[in-house]
């Protein structure tokens, strides 16, 4: 459909680019039309797979931390009825799974559920039966009156001198968190209101340090929580709810992959990435080689070259050794011997390990050139964001009817996702089609095949993300509108071409790679807007009686009694958590209504428990 030109054309963007281009396709070809289809389902298939992946991150802060615990502890008192630290017991026994709590008390039934996890079935309530009686401890065999002993809930009494020296023994041990019951033979786990009360007497610094295990415990023994291992450390943990083979980012601007606390590596899996970066930290390749194709030399011990066929072989220091034995010998000798010295002939197997490792060194420095070139790549188009957004300053200022420039940090955004990936496919291909992890997992023939399927996608990616760093690096805040109207196009489109390229090889990992192996591998999934930001964890105390009733309702009568606590109201938690389905439904935070309220802690959580104890 044509258009008269007018005079005063309007400032152009590139959405009103695109929208022009989509209604001059108004009528299809039955070409135009397959090829409409096809993009289509392509799209359902691609939020079919971010679906698969589903995941949601949330960041805990050391205020949220003991809110974030508490709505677990209630979920389990309340479905099952039981006291706060027989809940916590539960929840750390199963690594505060709460799901699989609940299909484990189907599949096991209550009884089973209870005694795995070392909670008496049958409370002991024996108090008023001693109250007139003294006590015999079995552990010191004094007689103690009631008052100065203390009975768990498996039924066995002690004397509070034996329960404390125990509790601190325990505690000093790293035991804080599942202190058993010191009866021979039980399993039951100690009421933590009585441990809090008697070390809170003697040691109220061990008191403080129990109470810091028991908070820590819902991000130490949780495998859906993590610290973050930023550098210095920031105080945030992580909690994932979905898949946890991802990788997320902290509000602090750490990235790092979930599973194994590493940096984000994607599309390398955990032991892959491990395996690598010890290789390129010690060099193991280079030593290798040189262990195998050198010789100390016996007087000053630097490595010795042989390049000649003789067996002789002189250091630059002037020392003469056999090469064969590594021997100091004499000068004299004839193409088959050394004067005065004698020793195995060289053997074939000598030099097919030297071959071996020549090829090995090789091998590794392929792919690690590679993968260090786009890394460095990487880190020299990180500083075009500065340069870009000068240029987009001066495009924008002058007299042109472009004024949209979104585009260009869409596409640098796109460049930064897609030279990352690309990095760190290497390492991927390294152990892949290397003998090191899948040495029998595939045939040479599968090995040859795969190995040239992936390399073709990499080739194709890895050509168009160089076509999309140069048009980026150009100086479009000098060109004519035409001339930015052709490289908007260009970036666009080779935007969505490298997005659709890292899309494939992902799918091609996963499905034609990974899969078929017998060990399983699993890779964080590619998201095309990038990394998920964990949002924070917001909590809203409640001031209203009722909504702390639950609880403290369902509380032991110790926790009446005096001693230090970090317990205040129930938090109503609401969870913002930045799901990775990509759909762009908003979530509204509400406000936290008094930031200090509802009790404090009484030690910093800044840092994890075992490394604080060491300050």
């Amino acid at each position: 459909m044509g258009r008269d030109a007018e005079e005063a054309s309007p400032p152009v963007s590139s959405s009103e680019l695109e929208q022009d281009e989509e209604e001059d396709d108004c009528y299809l070809s039955d070409q135009e039309d397959d090829a409409l289809e096809e993009s289509v389902l392509q799209v359902l298939e691609d939020e079919h797979l971010e679906d698969c992946h589903w995941s949601a991150s949330s960041v805990i802060t050391k205020e949220s931390l003991l809110a974030a615990q508490r709505e677990d502890l209630r979920k389990v008192m309340e479905l099952l009825g039981l006291k706060e630290h027989h809940a916590r017991t539960l929840l750390i026994h199963y690594r505060w799974d709460v799901e699989r709590i609940f299909e484990l008390l189907d599949q096991k039934g209550r009884d089973r559920l209870f005694t795995e996890a070392g909670i008496p079935l049958q409370y002991a309530n024996n108090a008023g039966l001693h109250s007139s009686l003294e006590v015999t401890c079995n552990v010191c065999y004094d007689d103690v009156p009631p008052s100065a002993a203390s009975e768990m809930d498996c039924g066995h009494n002690y004397c509070n001198d034996c329960w404390t020296e125990y509790f601190i023994v325990k505690i000093n041990e790293g035991q804080s968190r599942r202190v058993r019951c010191m009866a021979p033979k039980c399993n039951a786990i100690c009421d933590e209101a009585i441990i809090r009360k008697l070390v809170t007497a003697r040691r109220p610094d061990l008191a403080e340090r129990f109470e810091r295990f028991l908070l820590e415990s819902y991000i130490e023994d949780n495998d859906t929580v993590k610290w973050c291992p930023s550098i210095p450390h920031c105080g945030n943990a992580i909690r994932v709810k979905g898949d946890i083979y991802c990788e997320v980012e902290c509000t602090c601007g750490c990235q790092f992959c979930f599973n194994c606390s590493l940096q984000a590596h994607s599309p390398c899996s955990c032991m892959m990435w491990e395996l690598w970066i010890k290789k390129c930290r010690d060099e193991s390749e280079t030593v290798n080689w040189i262990t195998v194709n050198t010789k100390p030399c016996p007087k000053c011990h630097k490595p010795v070259e042989k390049n000649g066929g003789c067996n002789l072989v002189a250091c630059i220091c002037g020392q003469a050794f056999c090469w064969l034995c590594g021997g100091a010998t004499g000068r004299d000798h004839t193409w088959s011997s050394i004067s005065g010295h004698s020793c195995g002939r060289f053997t074939e197997d000598q030099t097919k390990k030297t071959e071996q490792a020549r090829r090995d060194l090789y091998r590794y420095m392929h792919y690690h050139n590679r993968y260090k070139a786009h890394t460095d790549s990487l880190k020299q188009e990180a500083k075009l964001k500065h340069d870009i957004q000068g240029k987009i300053s001066i495009s924008e200022n002058k007299e042109s009817k472009i004024k949209d420039y979104s585009w260009v940090i869409n596409g640098l955004n796109r460049l930064f996702r897609s030279r990352r990936v690309l990095s760190y496919s290497y390492p991927f291909a390294f152990y892949m089609f290397g003998d090191e992890i899948f040495k029998d997992e595939m045939t040479p023939e599968e090995r040859e095949l795969k190995q040239n399927l992936f390399e073709d996608q990499q080739q194709q990616l890895e050509f168009n993300v160089e076509r999309l760093s140069g048009f980026l690096e150009k100086d479009f805040q000098n060109f004519t509108d035409d001339e930015v109207m052709d490289t908007m196009k260009h970036v666009i489109n080779l935007s969505n071409v490298v997005d659709r390229l890292c899309k494939q090889m992902y799918q091609c990992i996963e499905n034609d790679l990974l899969y078929p192996l017998r060990t399983p591998h699993n890779i964080a999934p590619y998201k095309s807007k990038g990394l998920d930001r964990a949002s924070e964890l917001h909590i809203c105390w409640d001031s209203a009686e009722q909504s702390s009733q639950s609880i403290k309702g369902s509380q032991d009568e110790h926790r009446s009694q005096p001693g230090p606590t970090i317990l205040g109201k129930r938090p109503i938690l609401q969870l913002h958590g930045s799901s990775s389905d990509n759909r762009g439904h908003p979530y509204h935070k509400r406000e936290r209504g008094d930031a200090n309220g509802g009790g404090g802690a009484l030690f910093d959580l800044n840092v994890p428990a075992e490394v604080s104890d060491k300050i």
